[in-house]
């Protein structure tokens, strides 16, 4: 455990997390519940609640009454009642603290909370993990028998239970589905009780997971425990752009923080003026473009014929000409009343230490000497004009073989010899 507030004693032995057994969060799990009353000793003559949380696979938890004669710590793998065998599952939660979460969940303390049997053995420990290894497996099978029996159903999640005799089904669907035929083949597939659950899309999420596009885990699987309804009038409070693609969550509905900030958003946007609002100036009329909640800004467009493009305006002075129109005055224009935006101010203290070449070292393009080369060092000059080269119609015709006037004809196929090589070395033959 990292956590500040889970030490033990000076030496900062973190307790939970395979140690004492008496995490206050009962581990570092999602959906946990910080118990800041561990340590505090009841009132006298109160007994201790013996209800405890017990929490299973995709942070579902369940209510079971614990027993005087078992000492229960949060951590521990305990044995439970159920329908049809046992459950194993986690302690995440006891003392008077439950008794808050099952007034939350609408948890009534009555004769119909299950039981804890017994602390898990070894040998339970070892069934439950040979279940939860199963569950990979089913559910690319069971989703294979689904698409042969066509049913218009998505398989979720698959949740077996500690005895590895009872599986939990979850699903999602758009329709009814008549599952009878399906039951009875994933029962003879896996020779287990089959029980179906349906589910909506953002249970699916939270029992699945992800990463949203904050890059953060989903709230639904970390810590939200309740979902409400998600309108596209949040988005508009917040001047969003309404586009399904940007706006839905993995679920596929609305996200669930367009509501985290919204009634920030409401008590903003009730500062500023209606979008319908008209400002009437002697050159036409201005509209309102568009507003920005954060600057205190209005922008309104040019006057009707003028051309100009949206001039931006404080909000005080937006309830000025607003006050002046209802005077009966209209200004000329919305020079007086513009605002310049001002670019901020770069902080020069940062200094990029990735890369120190400068991103402009391509920009110039490289001057190229093509005079270098050995072959080419009097291309530019000029030649004197006795061994200027004659031109095509001026040449001296004569009887092929024979040399024409002027020298001999030089041999084009002889090659130039490589400078880098160096001297050729003589023949020991003729200095003999």
């Amino acid at each position: 455990m990292s956590c500040s507030n889970c030490r033990n004693g000076a030496d900062g032995t973190p307790r939970g997390c395979q140690s004492n057994g008496n995490c206050g969060v009962g581990g570092c799990g999602p959906l946990t519940v910080f118990d800041w009353l561990e340590g505090v000793a009841l009132p006298t003559g109160q007994t201790a609640f013996d209800v405890v949380e017990v929490r299973f696979k995709a942070n579902r938890k369940g209510f079971y009454r614990g027993s005087s004669q078992l000492e229960i710590q949060v951590g521990d793998v305990v044995v439970l009642d159920a329908d049809h065998g046992y459950d194993v599952g986690v302690v995440s939660l006891r003392g008077e603290l439950v008794k808050a979460q099952m007034s939350a969940k609408r948890v009534k303390d009555d004769h119909e909370i299950r039981k804890v049997t017994r602390k898990a053995a070894q040998e339970d420990i070892d069934t439950w993990q040979q279940a939860s290894m199963r569950e990979v497996e089913t559910i690319s099978e069971s989703r294979k028998i689904i698409k042969s029996l066509g049913l218009q159903m998505k398989l979720a999640d698959v949740e077996f239970q500690g005895d590895n005799k009872k599986a939990t089904f979850y699903y999602t669907a758009e329709v009814r589905v008549d599952f009878r035929l399906l039951v009875r083949d994933l029962a003879a597939a896996f020779g287990i009780r089959v029980e179906m659950r349906q589910i909506g899309a953002r249970q699916e999420a939270a029992r699945v997971g992800g990463i949203g596009v904050c890059g953060r885990e989903l709230c639904c699987s970390s810590w939200l425990k309740d979902f409400r309804s998600v309108s596209t009038s949040a988005a508009r409070y917040q001047q969003m752009s309404l586009n399904p693609q940007k706006l839905a969550g993995q679920c596929g509905k609305l996200k669930c923080c367009l509501n985290f900030e919204l009634d920030q958003y409401v008590e903003a946007v009730s500062e500023f003026p209606s979008p319908n609002t008209k400002i009437k100036l002697k050159e036409g009329r201005a509209f309102v473009f568009k507003m920005d909640i954060f600057k205190r800004l209005v922008y309104l467009n040019a006057p009707d014929g003028a051309g100009n493009g949206p001039v931006a305006v404080s909000l005080e002075d937006m309830k000025e000409l607003m006050a002046m129109n209802e005077r009966g005055e209209y200004p000329v224009n919305l020079k007086d009343f513009m605002q310049t935006e001002e670019p901020d101010e770069v902080d020069e203290v940062y200094s990029n230490v990735v890369g120190q070449d400068s991103v402009t070292r391509f920009d110039e393009e490289r001057k190229r000497n093509r005079n270098k080369r050995s072959g080419r060092r009097n291309q530019g000059k000029k030649r004197p004009a006795s061994e200027a080269k004659p031109q095509s119609g001026d040449r001296p015709k004569g009887p092929k073989g024979e040399a024409k006037e002027g020298g001999e004809k030089p041999n084009r196929n002889k090659r130039r010899p490589n400078k880098r090589r160096g001297p050729k070395a003589p023949n020991s033959d003729a200095s003999k």
